[in-house]
């Protein structure tokens, strides 16, 4: 099956004008073989950031969608064309991230289509592949699990420290959240870009504000561990909640607190949890059992990043950001730099 970015490819180079449907996933406008704009089914569109942000009602962008379109909403001076360009790339880059991918359709040209804003800006195909690979690759690094992107966004009732700092977004997030949502679906209320909210959400999570999955679900694994495979292993704790004790098996102790000896074991099982304190033991080199082997070990939260690894060697955010070579290419960078304060 051919990929979307290729078929795009090849709508460019025939210098193609029309919508380049995509069932029920969102539809792709191109005119003389430009990509001119995008929906998508997932991410809010242009109408919907402004109107959710009180740029304008949605009765006055249906009339001007039925008459004049966007010479006609520049003309009556609601939004500077500058808003206008922001948000139109704003959406585009958000239905981009989430269509290119998509596999499995039959996409379906219209010849002569075009969307209400008309050809009044260009994106370059290549431009917008990097640039959704840049994304993907800046989420990774903030939180690698992509799984808070769908689950439902649930701030912790309590904060893991004396406090903490949010963004304007990320509070944003934290006050709309209702523990159904969705980030995307909190996009739409919020009338912010889906990519903006699934930052916020990610670096929410990193910073340990969100709480794990449902019971009934899978724990996250901690970045760098494999996920518990044993049936009888007991959940992961709560933050700032001791892990309930199992039948037959003693509860997981408080961070920073000795492991108290056990009946028989006295002095020695002390000294060996002074030694697993100071550093994680490894196994011993004729096969036997490692000094500290078998002590209670702290669970990990599923948010919780693992301890700073001064020889990791830093992963790159992805390809250089490159936008469309004309007007587009500073407002990108502009973007970029503004989602980075966000």
């Amino acid at each position: 099956m051919t990929r979307l970015d290729a078929l795009l490819a090849g709508l460019a180079r025939e210098r193609s004008t029309g919508a380049l449907r995509l069932g029920r996933n969102g539809t792709i406008f191109l005119h003389d073989g430009r990509v001119t704009y995008m929906e998508c089914a997932q991410t809010p569109g242009v109408e919907r950031l402004l109107t959710a942000r009180g740029r304008m009602t949605e009765a006055a962008l249906r009339g001007l969608q039925a008459d004049g379109g966007c010479a006609r909403l520049l003309e009556e001076g609601t939004l500077t064309p500058g808003e206008l360009q922001f948000a139109v790339l704003g959406a585009v880059l958000d239905a981009a991230f989430f269509l290119l991918p998509i596999s499995g359709t039959r996409p379906k040209f219209r010849p002569g289509e075009r969307h209400w804003l008309g050809g009044q800006w260009f994106f370059d195909v290549a431009g917008l592949v990097r640039e959704c690979a840049r994304r993907r690759a800046h989420l990774a690094d903030i939180w690698p699990s992509a799984e808070v992107d769908t689950l439902p966004v649930r701030p912790v009732p309590w904060l893991p420290g004396h406090g903490v700092t949010l963004t304007r977004v990320q509070w944003e997030v934290i006050v709309g959240a209702d523990h159904k949502a969705t980030p995307l679906e909190l996009a739409k209320q919020l009338g912010r870009s889906g990519y903006a909210v699934l930052l916020a959400v990610r670096r929410l999570a990193a910073t340990g504000l969100l709480t794990p999955p449902d019971p009934g679900r899978a724990a996250l694994p901690a970045p760098g561990r494999a996920a518990p495979t044993d049936a009888g292993r007991a959940a992961l704790p709560a933050p700032g909640r001791a892990a309930p004790a199992d039948a037959g098996r003693a509860a997981l102790p408080a961070p920073g607190r000795a492991v108290p000896p056990g009946p028989g074991r006295g002095a020695a099982v002390g000294k060996r949890a002074r030694q697993a304190e100071d550093a994680e033991p490894d196994e011993a080199a004729d096969g036997g059992e490692a000094p500290g082997a078998g002590l209670p070990k702290r669970a990990r939260h599923p948010y919780e990043r693992p301890p700073h690894d001064p020889g990791a060697v830093a992963q790159p955010l992805g390809p250089p950001v490159t936008g469309d070579p004309t007007d587009l290419a500073l407002l990108m960078r502009l973007k970029k730099a503004l989602e980075e304060l966000a």
